[in-house]
């Protein structure tokens, strides 16, 4: 059930029992009416609540944008299906690497559904379609997507490398160019837009502020490269999915454990131990580069995981 149709419950509920206390006594077959819809009203309520789907709101300016009144259809048509991609691509790499190429994986799991346009400047709704019966506490595969890919925007605007490199460096390759490809769609169509997902909000200022985030974007300055390395596991944080290094001859460097690693805390059963490991480096323009570790540099043997 979502949020409007609760309150909406909520709302008839209050009046119905304000009714019945008005009715005469004489009114019985309104009474029974009333107290059957009353009792229909307060079984919904009762039942537990499935979490709310993840909706994020969508709105856009520039060139293509009428004032409020509306948005030509061939690019809101493409930049809406750029931006649900780039979430479905996201959403993807967060529980399997994705291939190179070919479909992205749980495509129908992780649509969005267009809800309702968004007033202001002209815009959409969008809402997660499978948002199955998680715990209320629980965040989705596809609300984790959108947040993902919300601070990966606010990071391409802000001047800041080091935060750039945080956001994209345990993002999958071919995720990173899905997000490329919606603020590359705004760029070529002279447009810009504000992406609203629970409290926050990353909004793009001008064109000119797309054209930068584009070329922070670019592949010449946000560099992903596969480097295989020499050296020790110091240690792993199973949970927070992290771990330390030491490069034979270096320092320690501590990086992200990619999701394509079933056990991370096999790690710990091989500390300290000669290998070689490959990893996903990310840097963005001189920073300092960030580490993700693609597999395991050894057979993992399931006795030794904790």
């Amino acid at each position: 059930m979502s949020v409007d149709t609760r309150q909406h419950l909520i709302a008839e509920r209050s009046f119905l029992r304000s009714r019945l206390a008005e009715l005469p006594g004489a009114a019985r077959l309104t009474r029974m009416s009333t107290e059957s819809r009353l009792a229909a009203i307060e079984q919904v309520l009762n039942e537990p609540a499935g979490r709310v789907p993840a909706r994020v709101r969508l709105t856009f300016n520039g060139r293509p944008v009428i004032r409020s009144h509306g948005i030509f259809a061939d690019f809101g048509t493409k930049a809406v299906s750029a931006f649900a991609d780039a979430v479905a691509a996201v959403a993807a790499s967060l529980t399997a690497p994705l291939a190179a190429m070919g479909p992205i994986p749980n495509r129908e799991q992780n649509q969005l559904l267009i809800t309702g346009t968004a007033v202001g400047s002209f815009g959409f709704e969008l809402e997660e379609h499978g948002n199955g019966q998680l715990p209320l506490e629980e965040q989705s595969v596809v609300g984790l997507a959108i947040e993902r890919t919300r601070q990966l925007l606010a990071s391409s605007i802000a001047k800041d490398d080091e935060q750039l490199a945080d956001a994209a460096s345990d993002l999958d390759r071919r995720a990173l160019e899905k997000v490329r490809t919606f603020v590359s769609t705004m760029a070529e169509s002279e447009a810009f837009c504000a992406i609203q997902y629970g409290l926050h909000t990353v909004r793009f200022s001008s064109v000119g502020e797309v054209r930068d985030a584009v070329d922070r974007l670019s592949r010449d300055h946000l560099i992903e490269e596969e480097v295989e390395l020499q050296g020790v596991f110091e240690g792993a944080l199973p949970h927070r999915r992290s771990f330390e290094f030491t490069v034979a001859g270096q320092d320690i460097i501590v990086g992200k454990i990619s999701p394509a690693i079933e056990h991370p805390s096999a790690i710990n059963a091989h500390l300290g131990e000669q290998v070689a490991a490959r990893f996903m480096r990310t840097r963005v323009g001189t920073g300092r580069p960030r580490y993700l570790l693609l597999a395991m540099p050894w057979q993992a043997n399931i006795l030794d995981i904790a």
